[in-house]
């Protein structure tokens, strides 16, 4: 969840320029920021730092026939996958084990697309930013609607997190527009550690898809996780807003 995304995705890295810093002092450790002809990036979630430094470690080793948007594709296929497997897992739940192995895929196309022009200095940050966005959201609408088939998270209930993640994904864009400033994450989670969250909760339902909430009740795993994700989403839609309007109040006062 995913572009993330949305990474992650919710967010992700994009194709950004060749300079890359932490942030200044007195903000977090964790906190990386990428110079952007257009706007500045910033990527504050917990494995920010050491998956950066693996990226650009891949990035060196890949060979010259591979490219960015070749990456991108990948990313975007592995997320159709993903969905398509859920949705298969309805009569076969083994095809759970491909929606792990399609997350893992995605990692790698949808996170190192952006670093590979980096590292090569190949970048088009317009095209990129546009083009790795409208498939995060594309890819995004496959994985939730598979799940909505699989018969592991309920129709009204995965609609709902779509909608929150695209309300979401929308005020960021329009942060991103209005303030040059690009949130990869949000408390410290961003679509790397989502992607991870994921992937633990789809291995769970090979062994039991049900949550026991002791005096509420049982329920569907995925719902119970699906609703956590739509407040987490409610919530930082809230904050971001609330942010953002506040600091373009101060910056255009009358």
């Amino acid at each position: 969840m995913s572009s993330s995304v949305v990474e992650g995705s919710a967010l992700r890295l994009g194709r950004t320029p060749a300079r890359t810093q932490c942030v200044p002092q007195g903000t977090a450790a964790n906190v990386v920021t990428e110079a952007n002809p257009l706007h500045v990036r910033q990527h504050g979630s917990l494995l920010a730092i050491p998956e950066r430094k693996a990226l650009v470690w891949m990035a060196r080793r890949l060979p010259p026939w591979v490219t960015s948007d070749q990456l991108t594709l990948l990313g975007f296929a592995a997320m159709f996958l993903a969905g398509l497997a859920y949705w298969l897992s309805r009569s076969n739940r083994l095809a759970l084990c491909i929606v792990v192995i399609a997350l893992a895929v995605n990692w790698f196309g949808d996170s190192l697309d952006g670093t590979l022009a980096r590292v090569r200095n190949q970048q088009r940050p317009r095209y990129g930013f546009y083009v790795d966005h409208v498939l995060d959201m594309v890819g995004t609408f496959f994985l939730v609607g598979g799940l909505a088939l699989s018969g592991y998270m309920s129709s009204c209930l995965a609609l709902g997190l779509l909608v929150a993640y695209l309300l979401a994904a929308a005020e960021e864009f329009l942060a991103t527009h209005v303030r040059q400033l690009f949130r990869l994450s949000f408390l410290g989670f961003g679509p790397t550690e989502l992607r991870i969250i994921l992937a633990i909760g789809t291995l769970r339902l090979l062994s039991n898809p049900w949550a026991h909430l002791g005096t509420l009740g049982t329920f569907r795993l995925f719902d119970v996780g699906g609703t956590v994700a739509i407040l987490g989403l409610a919530v930082k839609l809230v904050v971001s807003a609330v942010r953002n309007s506040r600091a373009l109040y101060l910056d255009e006062k009358l």
